[in-house]
C-alpha cells in the first residue's frame, strides 16, 4: 500500500510539473512541419497531438524501467535528490524554449538526475555503463540516423513523383504528413511520457512507498500521460516557428518524409528501452529532408545554436541539480528554498516571453527584415547539386502558395533568412 510523505508528494507535483513542460517543449517535435507546410491548422495539429500523446504513454514502460531501474542505484536516492533533479530539467526546459531552442528534455531530466546523484551519494551511484549504451550512444546516433533515413526518403520521394500532377501530389502529401505526424506524436507518447513515469516510480521506491523494481502503477501512468498531453495541447509556438522556418523551408513530400523516418527510430528506440531524445531525432530527420531536395537549404547559423544548446543541456541541467540537492541537504528549510527558487525562476521566464508573444496566430510568420541573411554552405550546396528535382521537373517551382517567405527561398536558393 503506498504511503505518501510531504517531500514525496512535492516530489510527485515536481514530476508532472516537467512533465508538462516536456510537452509544450516537444510538440514541435510532431507538429511543427505539419504546421509549417499548412498540412494542419496549428489548434488542430496540437490537439491530435496532445490525445496521441496520452494514448502512447499506455503503450509501453520499457523506458520508464530504463530510468527507474537502470540508470542510479536506487539504494542510493531520496526522495530530495529526485526533487533536485527536476528543478535542474524544468529550468533547463524554460530557459530553451524562451530562446525557441529544440533542446532535448530526456537529456535535461537525464542531466539533473545524474547531477543530483553524484551530489547525493557519489559517482559510484550511476550505472555508467548504462549511461553510456542507452542514453549518450542513442543520442548521437539518433539524430544521425533520422537525418539520413529522411534524406534518402525525401530523394526516392521527389523521384517517384517526379511524373504525378503537381497540385493532387501534395494533396496527398499533405494527408501523409497528418498521418506521420500522429504517429511522431504517438511515438512521443511511448518514449517521453515514460521518462516522468520512471523518475515518479523512482522517488515512490526512495520513499518506500512501492517495492524495489515495480513497475510504474497505473495512477502513474494516468498522471503522467496528462500531464504530457495537457502541455503538448498548449503548444511550445517557439520552438515550432524555429523547427518549422526556422532549420529549413519544407514541402510537404519532405515534411512527411521527415516525420515518418523520426517516427520510425523513435517507436524502434522505445521498443528496446532506449532513453531516446525524439527532439534529436526529429531535428535530424528535419535537416536530413531539407538537404534531400534540390535547391534545399539547411540554416546552419540555427543548426549550429541548437548542436550547441545539445551539448549543454547534459552538463547544465547536472549542475543546477548538483546545487539543489547541496541546498535540500539542510533539510526542510533548504527544499522550501529550492521550491522557491524554482517557482520564482519559472514565473520570471514565462514574464519575459510576453516582450515578444508567440502563438498560433503568427507561428508561421518570420522576421525577414531584422534576420540577418544566411548563404548556402559548402554542405548543403554539394548534397544539392546531387539530389533529384522536385515533381514538375524545376526547383524555382513555388511549391506552397500560402508561404511566401517559403516561396522566396526557393527561387533564390543561395540566400536564407536565419530564424
Amino acid at each position: 500500500m503506498e504511503s505518501f510523505s510531504l517531500i514525496l508528494a512535492i516530489v510527485v507535483v515536481t514530476a508532472l510539473a516537467f512533465d508538462f513542460t516536456n510537452g509544450f517543449h516537444d510538440t514541435a517535435n510532431a507538429m511543427a512541419t505539419t504546421i509549417s507546410t499548412g498540412a494542419m491548422k496549428p489548434k488542430v495539429a496540437v490537439a491530435m497531438s496532445a490525445v496521441l500523446n496520452l494514448v502512447g504513454a499506455f503503450l509501453s514502460v520499457e523506458v520508464a524501467n530504463t530510468i527507474s531501474k537502470g540508470l542510479v542505484d536506487e539504494a542510493g536516492i531520496r526522495p530530495e535528490v529526485i526533487f533536485a533533479a527536476l528543478v535542474g530539467a524544468i529550468l533547463w526546459n524554460l530557459l530553451t524554449w524562451l530562446v525557441g531552442l529544440p533542446s532535448s528534455s530526456s537529456h535535461a531530466l537525464m542531466g539533473g538526475l545524474i547531477g543530483a546523484t553524484i551530489a547525493s551519494a557519489g559517482v559510484g551511484a550511476v550505472h555508467g555503463d548504462v549511461l553510456v549504451t542507452k542514453v549518450l550512444i542513442p543520442a548521437i546516433a539518433a539524430p544521425l540516423v533520422a537525418g539520413i533515413a529522411a534524406m534518402l526518403a525525401t530523394r526516392l520521394t521527389y523521384s517517384l513523383g517526379s511524373k504525378a500532377e503537381d497540385k493532387a501530389s501534395k494533396k496527398g502529401y499533405r494527408a501523409g504528413q497528418i498521418a506521420s505526424a500522429g504517429l511522431v506524436s504517438l511515438a512521443h507518447g511511448t518514449n517521453d511520457a515514460q521518462k516522468t513515469m520512471g523518475v515518479i516510480t523512482l522517488a515512490l521506491v526512495a520513499g518506500g512507498a512501492v517495492a524495489p523494481d515495480s513497475d510504474p502503477p497505473m495512477w502513474v501512468i494516468l498522471s503522467a500521460g496528462l500531464a504530457i498531453a495537457l502541455g503538448t495541447y498548449l503548444g511550445g509556438w517557439r520552438i515550432i516557428r524555429t523547427m518549422g522556418k526556422g532549420l529549413t523551408d519544407l514541402q510537404p513530400q519532405q515534411g512527411f518524409a521527415a516525420q515518418t523516418s523520426a517516427a520510425t527510430v523513435i517507436l524502434a528506440s522505445s521498443h528496446l528501452g532506449f532513453s531516446l531524445s525524439t527532439t534529436h531525432s526529429v531535428s535530424g530527420s528535419v535537416m536530413g529532408a531539407g538537404l534531400g531536395r534540390k535547391g534545399g537549404v539547411v540554416r546552419w547559423s540555427t543548426a549550429t545554436r541548437m548542436f550547441v544548446a545539445w551539448g549543454l543541456t547534459l552538463p547544465a541541467a547536472a549542475l543546477v541539480g548538483a546545487l539543489a540537492e547541496y541546498v535540500t541537504g539542510f533539510g526542510s528549510w533548504g527544499t522550501a528554498v529550492v521550491a522557491v527558487f524554482l517557482i520564482a525562476s519559472s514565473a520570471t521566464i514565462w514574464k519575459l516571453s510576453r516582450r515578444e508573444v508567440v502563438d498560433h496566430t503568427n507561428v508561421n510568420d518570420t522576421d525577414s527584415e531584422n534576420d540577418d541573411a544566411e548563404p548556402a554552405g559548402v554542405v548543403t550546396t554539394a548534397i544539392a547539386a546531387v539530389t533529384p528535382p522536385p515533381a514538375g521537373g524545376t526547383a524555382s517551382a513555388d511549391p506552397v502558395p500560402t508561404f511566401p517567405a517559403q516561396a522566396t527561398a526557393e527561387r533564390t536558393p543561395t540566400t536564407t533568412t536565419t530564424v
